[in-house]
């Protein structure tokens, strides 16, 4: 049976620079399947991804095994083993053309790198880093997919560390990214009107015109003002 509480504290570090997996974060790895159920996760993210108009933007080529080491990366993160670490020890590294220069990719910092400097990007947004838009949809569809392959339903502790973890990591992409975390998780969720959300999105040709290229006020218009404004969110866990 799933444990019904984590066996310690899991919650993203609390001075908001280093994430420390825990017995915790590793138990709730194992809850949702171990590293298969987080495959089925990142596999569902990828094949959203891939048809998103914006965030495709930024995969030079789908077919590299996008999935597979996300879900490794994630796995060592929490503390379940080292498979990341061992996968990379046998990858070949992919090299790119940049700027005339060949670019070694062979890790998270790098692909992003990469990801900036796609070919597929616009002249006037290549190079340009991540920004909060970006970041809104990526997470969108991170967390529908991880409705979608049913870890809510499996291990809502999960889910609700799960949220915390990535709104941890996505300010290293975007500052002012955390605190919409949670919208994203309830864009998919149809008791707040999830179907309909999606079915807006896929009818207007997948790309999330509500959050792309607009103002930062205008974004934080968007989520509620005890979102907006808390500062102790993602390191305070709300279920305890």
């Amino acid at each position: 049976m799933p444990p019904t509480n984590p066996p310690d504290n899991a919650s993203p570090h609390p001075d908001g620079r280093t994430f420390t997996p825990s017995r915790a974060s590793a138990a709730l790895v194992e809850e949702a399947g171990g590293e298969k159920g987080l495959l089925a996760l990142t596999t569902s993210f990828y094949e959203k991804a891939f048809l998103d108009v914006n965030v495709s933007k930024f995969v030079r080529d789908p077919s590299e095994p996008h999935a597979v080491r996300f879900s490794k990366w994630i796995c060592e993160k929490l503390g379940a083993g080292t498979p990341w670490t061992e996968e990379r020890r046998t990858r070949v590294h992919v090299h790119q053309n940049i700027g005339g220069m060949k670019h070694a990719v062979y890790d998270r910092s790098s692909a992003h790198f990469a990801a900036w400097h796609s070919p597929k990007r616009p002249k006037e947004e290549y190079g340009r880093h991540f920004n909060l838009g970006d970041c809104r949809a990526w997470m969108r569809l991170h967390f529908w997919a991880m409705r979608e392959v049913g870890l809510w339903e499996k291990s809502p502790l999960f889910c609700d560390f799960y949220v915390r973890f990535i709104a941890h990591f996505v300010r290293v992409y975007e500052g002012s990214a955390p605190p919409f975390a949670r919208e994203a998780a309830r864009w998919s969720d149809p008791e707040h009107g999830g179907v309909e959300s999606i079915a807006r999105y896929i009818a207007g040709g997948r790309r999330m015109t509500d959050v792309l290229d607009i103002s930062l006020d205008r974004a934080l218009a968007q989520i509620p003002s005890s979102e907006a404004h808390d500062a102790e969110w993602p390191y305070i866990n709300e279920a305890e």
